[in-house]
């Protein structure tokens, strides 16, 4: 017997997935049918002195069975009558239809909660496969435009499922990515030739402005389109959207009483580069909320507070990054991060970034790459957890 290719695989993962959503949503129903056959027990009860008497099995499956198929969500319909209680479950309908409940109102209510309930499930299901493998994909691949292209595709948890079963049976997921990148970034390079355009991005002016403190060690890439915020954090920065909740989450909690400040600074274009820090920091077991809270202590970010919001909001992403950059236990004032001389040059519309810091005195020799990123993705052995 062969073994299915990955993408069957992977397949099987979501299948998977679905089914125990489907379930899920069958547990929902039996819930709320609980408490709608409780409630007509009791009304019974207190003004008859008695429940009426169930109709049979079969004649609740004849009679409901064409409302359940019409009036609720098919796969739920579907997983329903193939429960073993099904035939209980239709008496339960059949005696609320006779006790004056209209079907047609009601089973649509409840078909709501119930999807409600699976769409949950599966979202659930499918955020806890890849958000391990962003993660991956961040630490393994350079920022740019493949990586990007793997993150916002359609296919992408496919994709990350499909990794997952592979690390299931001892592949190093990390080294195949590493090792693939080269090869696809040639088949990228020649489909951009072929359809006359650069491969390699030429450095955008957001790349340029952000270089320095706020960006240094960070992977970031040559074309960053801090405009786009939903395309800089998830596909060219690699932080999912609720890696992105938590962050803004975090800087809340870490600055109580000051709300409205909070908001400027996670509304700020430059928001994107501070979670990307917090992420990388995560990722190099650092205590990020730690660090955050002497946002809430060191309140000099205040000073000038009654200029424009925008001019705050640029004060909040320094006291931010500078937060993130001093080590735990500093006092305000120490360890300042230090304005790079060869980085401010860099941002001048004149001379792009260079790949490294040059010795002191020496000019750039190798202008246009940002020094955060990397000449290629070093291959890493082990778990991604």
């Amino acid at each position: 017997m062969t073994t299915p290719p990955p993408e069957e695989r992977a397949g099987e993962a979501f299948a998977d997935s679905a089914a125990e959503a489907i379930q899920t949503a069958v547990m929902a129903y039996r819930l709320v049918m609980a408490i709608a056959d409780a409630a007509r027990r009791h009304q019974q009860r207190r003004h008859k002195g008695e429940e009426d008497d169930l109709p049979t099995a079969e004649e609740a499956v004849t009679g409901v069975e064409t409302d359940v198929k019409q009036l609720l969500p098919p796969d739920v319909s579907v997983a329903l009558m193939t429960e073993a209680d099904w035939p209980q479950l239709a008496q339960q309908l059949m005696a609320l239809r006779t006790a004056g409940v209209d079907l047609d109102q009601v089973l649509p209510r409840i078909g709501e909660i119930v999807v409600n309930v699976r769409d949950q499930v599966a979202a659930a299901a499918t955020e806890s496969v890849t958000d391990e493998w962003v993660r991956a994909v961040r630490e393994t691949l350079p920022a740019g435009p493949l990586r990007e292209a793997i993150l916002t595709s359609p296919a992408w948890p496919e994709m990350a499922a499909t990794m997952a079963r592979l690390e299931e049976r001892g592949v190093n997921v990390r080294e195949v990515l590493a090792a693939a990148h080269n090869e696809v970034l040639a088949v990228n390079e020649a489909v951009a030739k072929g359809l006359g355009a650069s491969a390699e991005p030429a450095m955008s002016r957001d790349a340029q402005l952000s270089y320095g403190p706020l960006t240094t060690g960070l992977d970031l890439p040559r074309d960053l389109d801090l405009s786009d915020r939903e395309r800089a954090l998830t596909g060219q920065l690699a932080i999912e959207p609720q890696e992105n909740q938590r962050f803004i989450r975090w800087v809340r909690e870490a600055m109580p009483g000051h709300a409205r400040e909070a908001d400027l600074l996670v509304a700020h274009r430059q928001w994107p580069l501070v979670a990307a820090r917090m992420a990388q920091m995560e990722t190099d077991g650092k205590p990020v909320r730690e660090h955050l809270a002497r946002m809430g202590r060191d309140t000099s970010w205040e000073e000038g507070e009654e200029g424009p919001e925008t001019q705050l909001g640029t004060r909040l992403v320094q006291a931010a990054t500078d937060a993130l950059h001093r080590p735990v236990g500093n006092a305000p004032g120490e360890s300042r991060v230090a304005v790079s001389t060869t980085a401010a040059r860099a941002t001048s519309r004149r001379v792009g970034p260079t790949k490294a810091q040059a010795p002191t005195g020496a000019a750039p020799t190798e202008p246009g790459v940002a020094p955060h990123r990397g000449a290629g993705p070093a291959a890493k052995s082990g778990k991604t957890r």
